[in-house]
């Protein structure tokens, strides 16, 4: 079976496109994603619209938790921008979503981690800033969960790691959204260094699953413009260079 991977799309149109666009040649049985969906400073009305006619297996990521659940001035910027803007429609889409999926036989999709969508899997984030998990700290937030593909996102950066018992772990990268920066569970930067819209290819022809990561370019300035019209052009540059 062959999978295109995408995550954290947050909003941004132009990039979804480019990455279907790509998609659509890479011969794929089926295309997962993996939350974070509207909440950023593009079109999340319009990517809505787009996401619920592809009607792709899709979990929630935190930001769609967040903006159904949280008291408003408990929001982000972002996701009070996503709950003004949004329909009913839409807010029954994102209440049907899973925090977790099996697309496939022995795959496990998720946002963050099989139980919480705001930790890093691959990641970790301590007093000296973003470092590479260990392997006792990703064996930990896995748990018991059981597959031999484990798809996650929420870092925004693209990735893989191997255990020993030949199960694979990837994260696809973010479609919509670069760079960033966040202040939990400590303050800490986020930075593809580029501003291509990413996402993988998994496949088990060789009899056990194996990534690829592709970068798709897309009009950014398009989309950089739509957040310098929502008043942040912090997110405008993160979004013309990958970079903070």
């Amino acid at each position: 079976m062959r999978l295109a991977v995408i995550s954290d799309v947050h909003g941004n149109l132009p990039a979804l496109e480019a990455v279907l666009a790509a998609i659509a040649g890479d011969g794929v049985d089926l295309t997962v994603n993996l939350g974070d969906l509207l909440s950023g400073y593009v079109q999340p009305v319009e990517t809505a619209d787009r996401l619920i006619g592809l009607g792709l297996p899709t979990v929630a990521g935190n930001h769609e938790r967040q903006v159904l659940t949280l008291p408003e001035d408990e929001l982000g910027l972002a996701d009070r921008i996503t709950r003004s803007l949004i329909g009913a429609e839409h807010r029954a889409w994102m209440a049907g979503l899973p925090k977790t999926l099996t697309p496939a036989p022995g795959v496990l999709a998720f946002h963050g981690t099989p139980t919480d969508d705001l930790q890093y899997l691959l990641h970790t984030v301590d007093a000296a800033g973003t470092r590479d998990a260990t392997l006792d700290e990703v064996l930990d937030r896995l748990g018991d969960a059981q597959a031999r593909l484990f798809l996650c996102g929420h870092t925004h950066l693209a990735g893989q790691l191997r255990l020993a018992d030949g199960r694979l772990i990837v994260n696809p990268g973010s479609v919509g959204w670069p760079a960033y920066t966040s202040d939990e569970p400590l303050p800490h930067v986020i930075a593809a260094g580029t501003p291509h819209a990413r996402y993988a290819l998994v496949d088990d022809v060789s009899g056990r699953w194996e990534a690829e990561f592709r970068q798709v370019v897309y009009p950014w300035d398009e989309a950089a413009a739509r957040a310098e019209g929502f008043g942040r052009p912090g997110v405008a540059h993160a979004l013309r260079t990958g970079t903070n």
